[in-house]
């Protein structure tokens, strides 16, 4: 898969972290930004790395900030995406199976670094869960738009 990942000024520390777990799951990453801890807005850098997902460069999106929180704030208003906050792998590998993500959000302050390789592989091995439960359920969070 080709994975877009950004960071703000905040998860900058954490990036190179998430780089390098998704290399070597063997997926190509995509860099959307920043290259340092120069102050930057995310909402921004969440839209640059959203972009290649809604435009279908990237296959899914990994944003990183202070605490996820605006990112996944604004991920969620863009057309296309549906993003997760993931600080523990389970969820994040639920948004993929049960809701359909195709982006999650962490925050470098919040998640522990021994995490991340958990984090990111279980975002990037769910498949979703392709059923008349779970189909219906998107369905009506599409229908929210």
């Amino acid at each position: 898969m080709r994975i877009a990942l950004g960071a703000d000024h905040a998860g900058f520390p954490m990036k190179d972290t998430v780089r390098q777990v998704i290399e070597g799951l063997g997926h190509e990453v995509l860099d959307c930004g920043t290259g340092s801890t120069e102050p930057v807005d995310f909402p921004d850098i969440t839209q640059d790395t959203c972009r290649p997902v809604q435009d279908g460069r990237a296959d899914r999106a990994i944003l990183v900030c202070g605490t996820g929180q605006g990112a996944v704030m604004a991920a969620n208003k863009l057309s296309g995406i549906r993003c997760g906050l993931a600080h523990e792998p389970y969820s994040a590998h639920q948004a993929v199976e049960h809701d359909d993500a195709n982006a999650i959000a962490m925050g470098a302050w919040l998640v522990p670094h021994a995490l991340i390789p958990d984090i990111v592989r279980e975002f990037l091995g769910a498949v979703f869960d392709d059923d008349e439960d779970t189909r219906r359920r998107v369905a009506k969070l599409n229908a929210l738009d």
